[in-house]
């Protein structure tokens, strides 16, 4: 299946010339902007975040076990370590009195050795901890990124037509990656630091409680300064978020379409679109982490009052005999523990926050609506004849603007069905219809008798094969794009579809042949072998029935009847349907449906509509009317009021699918004798060609080279226009056919 492309033109000098190839055009997407929110269930979103690490809950439970441990071996030094010091306070204080045995070195040599055994097994601890914890951050981040790509393939395209990819794109990596360094990160140091507001607190109340009570006076000044913090920052870190998705978007669309913005010097709205959502995102992401950075130094000012407190009161009651001066050193170790936790618990708050704004953006896009389930007993054909009938269809992208209305057809196996009208008709809405991107709001669409809603998805895109205008390539080898058609194909099996969609010649001609890895952008080759690619692609995929949407836009000319060819052979005993504007490519179908504001307003063959001088003939007419000139070149109107050698419509339904290839060797021989200075024979095989297979581009252009009357030239090159209104070929030699006419003009007298 294929999506994504451009345009092709046949090029010839600006007079003459052999046809060569050129390519252009690039996509753009659809931009939005959401407005920045605050979170709407933080406490719902932890929920359902939790429940993502319920299937961890051992290794979290030993995580836990673990990171306590290592903090209570850390949380006991202090209390240890102030026995070594009271030892050494009184063994200098009784050298100074002369009543003492000295300092006992032996006893304080053993509390450090302790010390030392206890910081080691924290150590160890922690790693394990931290390494437990590290796994299951990454495991977590593994399978948030493929339920979002498992979501991605269960989502209606209808979504993904009214979101810009970037927003998508930044949930997928930056909210991700938010909860995954939470988790890995934070979630210990949370363990950690209520471990150590609890062990600190316990030890502080072991040395002396009045002291404790001191300190404790700082704790509701503490969380009166984080609930006011948190209240603030909350909203600017989900604006921060938003925004920040919001300018992904931006760049990935400008990117994409960098192109078509400078072709329309869009340079300047651009950047002006850029600054106002980047303010926006500075003004958020620099509030909140204003208020985020000031809790430290806040936090820090406060616990310092209480570190000025404890030290005044430890002195008075040391002097009273109260406590030891080792309890003393322990407290204060204890109280600028206390205040640290409480510090890192405000701080973890603010990434808490974070967490969540990103986490509920993951949780929304996980919870937007899926794709209508599929049903529970699906249809299963041993074989499919390629009947498709369409009941009263009517579909609206939205309910409010309904584009296709009442909608009815019935078309046999093996038809080939064309779909022509003016844009906006419905012509690609019933494409995608029929595929399923989108249901039905009434009717049905049956295949061989089954509403294609009793079909699993899967089943009924296997009996389709499209190729759009807009083509689409991945990176990978030419013959790994081909075989996306069909993955069991074999290296033989897809060359010989690559030979039928006459793309194996160029490919022999790249440096790697068919194992050329095209780039991200498939910019490495030209636009209009993107669009033979796809054919291929299509022709491998062997499908009951064919989609071509424009399938042969970009392409030159002469290549289009090459594929021409291939698409008839592809196209027997196979249901096709063929989207067309040109439609000079559709005149054998079996049936050609005109399409008109939502409904069919004609039905039948090319001659039957012409016949009925119709909306079918009012558009085929607009293409073909042309400037008409004598077999001279003199400017006036030919007696059969067209061009000389030009088939009239009614002509048209005797020729067989061979003459484009007849035609295509009369091309070839006409370009030779061009290029030789042979004008008359040149002449003569375009003619020929025009004979064989009217509507082609090519003769118009031979014929405006060897005229030598310039209006002439100009009404040959005015029929190119028509025939491919994009060929740049046919402008080039318009323009300057017209100013040798205007050379050739008498002057007027003064």
């Amino acid at each position: 299946m294929s999506m994504h492309g451009g345009g092709a033109v046949g090029r010839v000098g600006p007079m003459g010339g052999r046809p060569g190839m050129a390519f252009g055009g690039r996509r753009g997407g659809p931009g939005m902007m959401i407005k920045g929110e605050k979170p709407r269930d933080f406490k719902g979103t932890m929920v359902r975040l939790e429940r993502y690490l319920s299937e961890y809950k051992l290794t979290i439970l030993i995580v836990i076990i673990f990171a306590i441990a290592s903090t209570v071996f850390t949380i006991v030094g202090p209390k240890i370590l102030g026995k070594a010091t009271t030892r050494l306070f009184e063994g200098v204080m009784g050298q100074i009195a002369g009543t003492g045995t000295g300092i006992d070195f032996e006893y304080i040599g053993n509390i450090l050795l302790t010390m030392v055994g206890l910081y080691l097994l924290a150590a160890v601890f922690s790693y394990i901890q931290g390494w437990l914890m590290s796994g299951v951050s990454m495991k977590i981040t593994y399978r948030f990124r493929r339920d979002i790509s498992q979501k991605i393939n269960r989502m209606p395209l209808k979504y993904f037509d009214g979101t810009n990819h970037g927003e998508v794109l930044s949930r997928i990596t930056n909210d991700v990656d938010t909860i995954s360094q939470t988790l890995n990160q934070s979630l210990t140091q949370i363990i950690t630091s209520v471990t150590t507001l609890i062990g600190v607190l316990i030890m502080m109340f072991s040395i002396n409680w009045l002291m404790t009570l001191v300190a404790l006076g700082i704790v509701p000044l503490s969380l009166v300064i984080i609930g006011l913090v948190i209240n603030k920052s909350q909203k600017y870190f989900k604006q921060q978020q938003d925004y920040l998705g919001h300018v992904n978007g931006h760049v990935e669309e400008m990117y994409g379409g960098h192109v078509v913005m400078k072709a329309f010097n869009g340079e300047a709205k651009s950047v002006a679109k850029f600054d106002q959502i980047n303010n926006t995102l500075y003004g958020s992401a620099w509030k909140s982490q204003f208020l985020s950075g000031m809790m430290m130094p806040v936090m820090t000012f406060v616990g310092n009052l209480g570190y000025v407190a404890v030290c005044i009161l430890g002195g008075w009651l040391a002097t009273r005999n109260a406590i030891t001066i080792g309890d003393i050193q322990a407290f204060i170790q204890y109280v600028r523990s206390f205040t640290q936790p409480i510090t890192q618990i405000s701080n973890i708050s603010n990434v808490l926050q974070q967490t969540a704004a990103s986490a509920e953006r993951v949780f929304e896009f996980m919870s937007e609506p899926e794709e209508i389930p599929e049903t529970t007993n699906p249809v299963k054909l041993p074989s499919v004849a390629g009947q498709v009938e369409f009941e009263d269809v009517r579909f609206g992208y939205s309910p409010e603007k309904i584009i296709i209305k009442d909608f009815s057809a019935c078309v046999m196996p093996g038809q080939k069905i064309a779909i022509v009208g003016p844009t906006g008709a419905g012509k690609t809405t019933m494409v995608k219809l029929l595929m399923r991107f989108y249901d039905v709001n009434s009717g049905a669409i049956l295949v061989d008798g089954h509403d294609i809603r009793d079909f699993t998805r899967a089943d009924l895109r296997h009996m389709f094969a499209m190729v759009l205008q807009d083509t689409w390539l991945f990176n990978g080898t030419i013959m790994e794009n081909i075989r996306y058609g069909r993955a069991s194909a074999t290296d033989a099996e897809v060359i010989s579809a690559a030979k039928a969609a006459h793309v194996d010649h160029f490919v022999r001609t790249l440096p790697d042949g068919y194992q050329m890895v095209l780039n991200e952008e498939a910019s490495n080759v030209s636009q209009g072998q993107m669009q033979l690619l796809t054919i291929a692609r299509a022709i491998l995929a062997d499908p009951t029935i064919l989609i071509l949407d424009e399938a042969t836009s970009s392409v030159d000319t002469l290549t289009e009847i090459l594929i021409q060819r291939a698409m008839d052979t592809l196209m027997k005993n196979r249901t096709s349907f063929i989207i067309a504007h040109r439609l000079s490519t559709i005149r054998d179908a079996d049936m050609i449906l005109v399409m008109r504001d939502g409904d069919i307003v004609e039905k039948g063959t090319h001659e039957e509509l012409l016949e009925r001088k119709g909306f079918y003939a009012e558009l085929y007419n607009s293409q073909f009317a042309v400037l008409e000139v004598n077999g001279k070149g003199n400017g006036k109107k030919a007696g059969n009021g067209h061009l000389p050698g030009e088939k009239s419509p009614a002509e048209v339904k005797s020729l067989s699918p061979a003459n484009t290839g007849e035609a295509s060797v009369c091309l070839d021989q006409a370009y030779r004798a061009l290029k030789q200075g042979k004008n008359s024979e040149a002449r003569d095989l375009a003619m020929e060609a025009m004979q064989l297979a009217p509507g082609l581009e090519d003769p118009y252009l031979i014929l405006a080279a060897v005229a030598e009357d310039p209006r002439a030239s100009v009404a040959y090159l005015q029929k190119a226009l028509q025939v491919n209104p994009a060929s740049q070929q046919a402008r080039k030699g318009l323009a300057w056919a017209e100013r040798r006419v205007k050379a050739t003009l008498p002057e007027k007298s003064n």
